[in-house]
């Protein structure tokens, strides 16, 4: 009869918390899985054959079973309902806390002082002010007026970056780099825990008040991926499996989105597209069904009181014509542009400030919220905040659309100018604000320059119609309608601004649908995203989220495959750590442990042929070595097996065990030749994953991004020979660069463009003269 294993022994929250706590780097999802599995295997022997479930294998076991198995089910979905009521609730908190103090900054509503402007003059159309008798302007001075919103953007920037330096380091900055990397198995401790949940989402709405050129969407995300890992470890069946976790945590990335821009199936995308490289159809419903639930429950809340999502939600009803589609050509390249130089100098002022300014951050926020304030308060498309800007830049001339004179013939040429300026300082803005250690994203920021940029491009394609109306380029406009719609521009440049920084493209498109619900201008988005997607990709240009990834140094494999003509041979380490699967004893393995920080060992024959036997973690080790110690005290000079004294005991470990009540602690010892040993090899993993010496690059790290182990074991012929992991992959690339081709910058940008089209023009033309004699000898 088979021997049976205590449960406890392949399962067992003790062995459960130690290996947490040491895997603080990265998850072998290999392991979890196997993990999951035998839950399940347990979880179904439970239910027919054990003692405690008294009511056997008749029709009510069965009834019950079902009846389990649905309660199981079910708590899944219910978790996801719960995450998705409280991302909607705080994404409806944050959007009225954050125009409450965008509006206290100008002013306060004597009907009360808890009221935005908005809400203060309800009845007022528009943005403007003036005729609104509730709403009461600080000071009648404009110069008053100007200090007084400098005071509150440095006090509100001051309050936020001092929490979060206080309480919550990794409040700061996006948060979408960082989850990246967490679903790709990099375990941040604390990242996602209460703390950074709670200051992230205080200081946001403080943030995006004091007028940094900032956006709120992306750290929405880092925050609606707290939530959710939050509320799943409530219960112990998410706890417990970090595959599960990160399930709820991508859908919780996709709720964040679908909440920041009213897009469920927007944010959906997303987390397909940026967030994770392994996605399931399983994890897209449960991702599609959480944002529907957060969508709802924002929708319900109605923070704006407008019916829609976000402010600025705008519907067109005009169509395009296809004369503007080398105008839209014109918005993707700046897009791409755009993108490229973001990128580049952003990365910049990161290296200047993780090398200056690591411990002034307060200041840094301070400062720049300071700046933005003195500046942009003279620039009316900067003086509000992004979201309502966009809300102006993107409506209609038609049906109270004419905002500051935006659609008057007279102002055109100050709105462009002013346009452009608010462009131009934005983008510096940006540049050197986002990073800084306060809750930052770029989503909006970027799409309020492409916004702004966008509109005045329609400004001019608007004022040449009106010069020259019978012009050949117009002639399929309609007489009787307006021909140019400006606040479409805004709308493409803000598309094409989104998607360089970002280097995103569908998720765009669909967002983009989503907030004007007009089916008429898909085209015209893809056709701007493309444009953009093209330049970016001639730059050669990652988007952001990447190339923090690869500033910060975390291990992270890109999803774009590349050819790199070496084999793993050449990346993997030789000098390991090996235990034998006999020979060892108790001080042995004490040493070993002590002298060594890997996260485990291969187990190789102790007959000096280094055949590999298989692997074991260092957690486990030490979780037997322990429970061992509590039962036989000091162990120094115990044997050590590895490998079972009989081959046919291999056979006789039962993946789903019975709980009996007789089970003996002394099972973790069993004679040998030689006395008693403690029995290491129910944990050894005896089929590791391995691969030969000879296998591509390319391969192992598909195999690393596909199916996450931690370690890949390389054996030639049964001979171990090193092993490679994720890290050691990235220091190789980094380091080596085999096959690298130059980016944009070591080709010498521009100039250097320009000198290679000229050599390659000049050689061309050079063997025209053998051509034509070629051509008149035929």
């Amino acid at each position: 009869m088979p021997r049976r294993i205590d449960p406890e022994e392949l399962e067992d929250e003790e062995l459960e918390e130690i290996r947490r706590y040491e895997d603080f780097r990265t998850i072998d999802w290999i392991q979890d899985s196997s993990l999951e599995r035998k839950r399940r295997l347990r979880h179904a022997f439970d239910s027919t054959h054990s003692p405690r479930y008294p009511l056997g294998r008749g029709i009510f076991g069965k009834i019950w079973r079902q009846l389990r198995k649905a309660m199981t089910v079910g708590e899944g979905w219910f978790v996801l309902s719960l995450v998705g009521v409280c991302i909607g609730l705080n994404a409806a908190i944050v959007s009225i806390m954050s125009e409450w103090l965008g509006d206290i900054k100008m002013g306060y509503c004597s009907d009360g002082w808890w009221l935005n402007q908005q809400f203060c003059c309800w009845e007022i159309e528009g943005e403007e002010t003036e005729g609104c008798a509730s709403w009461h302007p600080w000071s009648d001075v404009a110069l008053a007026r100007w200090i007084i919103f400098v005071i509150f953007a440095a006090a509100f920037s001051f309050v936020a970056s001092h929490l979060v330096k206080s309480l919550a380091k990794y409040a700061a900055g996006s948060g979408i780099s960082e989850i990246k990397c967490i679903l790709a198995g990099f375990v941040m401790q604390g990242y996602l825990g209460f703390a950074t949940f709670f200051i992230k989402s205080i200081t946001l709405p403080l943030v995006i008040a004091s007028g940094l050129s900032v956006g709120k969407e992306g750290p929405s995300v880092h925050v609606a991926c707290c939530i959710g890992a939050l509320i799943a470890g409530l219960f112990d069946n998410f706890r417990r499996s970090q595959s599960k976790m990160r399930e709820i945590v991508t859908a919780g990335s996709a709720a964040g989105v679908a909440v920041a821009f009213g897009a469920p199936i927007g944010g959906v995308l997303f987390s397909i597209e940026e967030m994770t490289h392994t996605f399931s159809i399983r994890t897209m419903w449960k991702s599609t069904f959480c944002a529907l639930v957060a969508t709802f429950t924002l929708s319900a809340m109605n923070p704006f009181r407008t019916g829609k999502l976000v402010l600025f939600q705008v519907t067109y009803d005009r169509d395009w014509h296809f004369f503007e589609i080398i105008f839209f050509v014109i918005l993707g390249i700046f897009g791409g542009l755009y993108g490229a130089f973001v990128i580049k100098f952003n990365l910049q002022v990161a290296a200047f400030r993780r090398k200056h300014l690591a411990d002034h951050g307060v200041a840094e926020a301070v400062t720049l919220a300071t700046l933005t304030a003195l500046i942009g308060y003279f620039n009316r498309f900067l003086r509000l905040d992004m979201t309502s800007m966009m809300a102006i830049v993107f409506k209609e001339c038609e049906g109270g659309g004419n905002i500051f004179n935006l659609c008057q013939t007279t102002a055109q040429w100050s709105i462009a100018s002013s346009l452009v300026f608010a462009t131009l300082l934005r983008i510096g803005l940006v540049v050197i604000s986002y990073g800084c250690k306060v809750p930052a994203g770029i989503f909006v920021p970027s799409m309020a320059i492409g916004a702004t940029f966008g509109r005045m491009v329609g400004i001019l394609v608007k004022a040449m119609y009106s010069a020259y109306p019978h012009s050949g380029i117009f002639k399929f406009c309609a007489p009787d309608i307006p021909c140019i719609t400006p606040g479409t521009y805004a709308f493409l440049g803000a598309a094409a601004a989104l998607s360089g920084v970002m280097r995103i493209t569908v998720t765009v498109v669909v967002i983009m649908f989503e907030l004007t619900g007009a089916l008429t201008y898909i085209l015209p988005t893809m056709i701007v995203l493309l444009v953009t997607k093209a330049v970016g990709d001639f730059l050669g240009t990652n988007g952001i989220a990447d190339e923090m990834i690869r500033f910060n140094g975390f291990p992270f494999l890109e999803k774009e495959d590349h050819v790199y003509n070496v084999t793993v041979s050449a990346v993997m380490r030789k000098d390991l750590t090996t235990l034998t699967d006999t020979g060892l004893r108790v001080k042995d393995i004490d040493t070993i442990l002590s002298n060594t920080n890997v996260k485990g060992f291969p187990i190789v024959s102790s007959d000096g042929s280094v055949t590999l036997v298989g692997w074991i973690d260092r957690s486990e080790i030490r979780y037997v070595l322990e429970r061992a110690r509590k039962n036989r005290g000091r162990l120094g000079n115990t044997p050590c097996l590895f490998k079972p004294r009989q081959p046919e005991d291999q056979d006789d470990i039962d993946l789903a065990p019975g709980i009996h009540e007789d089970d003996d602690q002394e099972e973790y010892f069993a004679p040998t030749t030689a006395g008693e040993g403690i029995q290491f090899w129910p944990w050894v993993n005896k089929t590791p994953m391995t691969v030969s010496p000879e296998l591509p690059l390319e391969i192992v790290m598909q195999i690393f991004k596909r199916l996450g182990p931690r370690t890949i074991l390389v054996e030639d012929h049964g001979v171990l020979s090193g092993l490679v992991t994720v890290k050691d992959v990235l220091k190789f690339i980094a380091t080596e660069k085999p096959d690298h081709r130059p980016s944009w910058d070591e080709r010498g940008g521009l100039d250097g463009l320009l000198e290679e089209l000229w050599t390659w023009a000049s050689e061309r033309l050079s063997l025209f003269p053998l051509w034509s004699r070629r051509l008149f000898r035929r």
